[in-house]
């Protein structure tokens, strides 16, 4: 970032942002609240005196994680884009609404989600699983991948952008991963290179339940600095590692996450027709799926409620899996709950 770039987490930076830009007149300051959960954005609420609540969100060029990760800070204006079409592509009340982006500074305010809500992640982690909301989770995805395709021409031009999949997901999730548990490397590489060949849909390329908020028990869908043209299998395989990574970390509702699993796959695969061959496009959906499990306990981007055992519990069943490699995803479900419980 140039010298000169503000740092709206630093006390009265972001006050005196928004007065300059017009946002704050008078005295009458807003409230405002450091938002806390995302690596890659600073991220605060602000709270007009009239009731108006923004979030301000500004991209990070190093993220923060334990490993090295850079990211161009330019991506913030990736999810402007995304917030804009996707808007277009997914039911009313999906996506929150643009207010502004600061191409020099970049910095981005959307209007916020209204009170009460929830993170649907910390739902799950405790265990709070609705049959309704994975029906919602399953729905809306088909519905980005379905419009996608619809207006493929168009939403190809809009998100033609595609390094910030490369630095915030292939890189850091599949290379990374590769380089250090040597017994997926083939399979990783070569899942990057065949990945990087599939232009079908708007992929939004972090659906996961962290990017949910649970607002009068719909789903508002978050996070659209990684959306590009691509391949929807991403999707599939990034979510549902976080769903089969749940099932793992809460043994005692086990068969239910896996249970939600399986309703997933089925309202998704409803609702949604790949251009290509059912059984091929099936079969990416398993292999990122994989490489997701894989790419969570090994990449640069681990889940933090997984225990050093559990990490290497997922690993090892992981591996087992690429080897045998399953012929579909509800086998694969079935099978990764196998080794999970075998050992």
């Amino acid at each position: 970032m140039p010298p000169d770039t503000i740092d709206i987490e630093q006390e009265g930076a972001l006050v005196a942002y928004l007065r300059g830009r017009g946002d704050i007149e008078g005295d009458k300051l807003p409230a405002i609240t450091l938002l806390s959960g995302g690596v890659s954005n600073k991220a605060l609420m602000v709270v007009f005196p009239k009731g108006d609540s923004w979030v301000v969100k500004q991209a990070l060029p190093k993220l923060r994680v334990q490993d090295d990760w850079f990211s161009d800070p330019r991506r913030i204006h990736q999810e402007a884009l995304g917030l804009t079409y996707a808007r277009e592509l997914l039911p009313e009340g999906t996506v929150p609404e643009l207010i502004f982006e600061d191409q020099e500074q970049h910095i981005l305010a959307m209007r916020a989600v209204p009170s009460p809500h929830e993170n649907w992640k910390t739902m799950l982690l405790r265990g709070d699983l609705s049959d309704d909301h994975i029906r919602q989770f399953g729905s809306v995805l088909a519905s980005l991948h379905n419009n996608g395709v619809l207006q493929q021409g168009r939403m190809r031009e809009i998100f033609v952008e595609y390094r910030y999949f490369e630095t915030l997901r292939l890189a850091p999730y599949y290379e990374f991963t590769a380089s250090k548990v040597p017994e997926a490397r083939q399979f990783l590489l070569a899942l990057c290179e065949s990945t990087r060949g599939v232009r079908e849909t708007v992929v939004h390329g972090d659906f996961s339940p962290k990017n949910i908020l649970i607002h009068q028990n719909r789903l508002v869908l978050l996070d659209f600095e990684v959306i590009h043209f691509g391949d929807p299998a991403f999707d599939i395989g990034f979510s549902m590692a976080h769903l089969l990574s749940k099932a793992h970390f809460l043994a005692p509702h086990r068969e239910r996450y896996t249970a939600a699993a399986r309703d997933y796959w089925h309202v998704y695969t409803n609702d949604f027709s790949s251009k290509r061959s059912p059984a091929e496009f099936e079969h990416r959906c398993v292999r990122h799926m994989l490489a997701c499990l894989l790419a969570r306990v090994a990449g640069k981007s681990q889940l933090e409620y997984l225990s050093p055992t559990q990490r290497e519990r997922q690993a090892v069943a992981v591996l087992n899996l690429i080897k045998t490699m399953p012929k579909t995803v509800l086998h694969l479900i079935e099978q990764f709950n196998s080794n999970i419980e075998r050992d």
